[in-house]
């Protein structure tokens, strides 16, 4: 206890965590703590974020305008290396997809191929905007891309590929049936249908959330309702007029899903003679993956079709926990574990998969 007579305290009476000296110490060791603790934790998320890619920001001439796209180059040598073209899924993309991209672009990296992608036109400062895309205009914008990759001196054009997810589904399999050339396709978590892909997409993630049966038989008359639009050719403002949505779609969004609604990959699937990895997550609240598989196995022969199906993954590949149901546990993750983020052996098949291919 501290002594009650006048006159500055001696230290050696004052209680040891009120030493003056002690305490500064002790501060200072805390402080230390807190700042080694966080450097340590950036240290670790800029270790972990760290990938073995050379990222080149670039534009590339369109089908329709200019593309901002972003090349990945393996982080040595100077090719030629192999390329993989990606292509986005449905929503507003930048070409890094906000960084989920980059542990695949390593895993291709390591197999000595490149990637490439763009930012949908309208996101992050690229002209035009991708609302107003039919599948077949994302197709050209893609088949675009790939002849300006021919022409570099640092990319095979014997070994170039593509990777699409979900919607461009209905994207790649056009770009394979006009590119024979092309050395392989990998699509994941690829629908059949457009429609049938919306119904399964809606119930299953009703059904995920314990939905009510009233809240399904609700969904589906709204459902059914726009589909009736959408057969009728109806105008944004008749679709207005039609529907007591509490969230209608935006007239952007409306004419994008007029466009593209009748969109069915057997259209194409006949034609494509080259090389197809087909990647469906066992979650998949997206896609029907049982369809999809079946469709493509009757379609596709076996040396032409291979196909990796992950247990507990979603659509995307990702840990189904951490994907289906958003939490802040993804997020954490995605900080300071992203390879994680993926299915156990995805981002190694992808690497595997594009190694073995032989040169077109």
């Amino acid at each position: 206890m501290a002594t009650n007579y006048a006159g500055p305290p001696s230290g050696d009476n004052l209680p040891s965590a009120h030493h003056p000296r002690r305490w500064a110490r002790r501060a200072l060791v805390a402080v230390g703590c807190v700042v080694a603790l966080v450097a340590a934790t950036g240290g670790w998320v800029m270790v972990a974020n760290d990938f073995a890619i050379r990222k080149e920001r670039l534009t590339i001439p369109g089908s329709a305008q200019p593309l901002q796209a972003t090349l990945a180059l393996p982080k040595e040598g100077k090719g030629p290396f192999g390329l993989v073209v990606f292509v986005h899924g449905d929503g507003a993309a930048n070409a890094t997809r906000d960084g989920f991209y980059e542990p695949i672009w390593e895993s291709f990296a390591k197999a000595g191929y490149a990637s490439l992608s763009w930012d949908k036109p309208g996101t992050s400062g690229a002209q035009g905007n991708w609302l107003d895309q039919s599948m077949h205009d994302r197709a050209a914008e893609a088949e675009a891309a790939i002849d300006w990759a021919r022409q570099r001196a640092d990319i095979d054009p014997r070994r170039i590929g593509m990777w699409g997810i979900s919607q461009a589904g209905w994207v790649v399999p056009e770009v394979a049936a006009h590119r024979p050339e092309l050395q392989f396709v990998i699509l994941v978590g690829a629908a059949v249908n457009w429609l049938r892909q919306g119904e399964y997409n809606l119930l299953a993630e009703l059904r995920h959330r314990d939905a009510s049966e009233s809240e399904i038989t609700a969904a589906l008359n709204r459902r059914n309702a726009r589909l009736r639009s959408l057969r009728d050719n109806a105008t944004y403002e008749q679709y207005l007029a039609a529907h007591d949505d509490s969230d209608p779609m935006s007239a952007d969004r409306w004419n994008f899903v007029l466009k593209n609604y009748r969109s069915d990959v057997t259209e194409f699937l006949p034609q494509i003679t080259v090389p197809v990895l087909l990647v469906l997550g066992d979650d998949d609240l997206n896609v029907d993956v049982d369809e999809t598989e079946q469709v493509y196995r009757r379609v596709l022969p076996p040396p032409r079709l291979t196909v990796r199906r992950y247990p507990n993954a979603s659509h995307n590949i990702v840990r189904a926990g951490l994907d289906n149901d958003q939490s802040w546990r993804s997020m954490v993750v995605a900080v300071f574990a992203p390879r994680s983020l993926y299915a156990p052996g995805y981002l190694d098949d992808l690497r595997t998969y594009v190694a073995q291919q032989p040169v077109r």
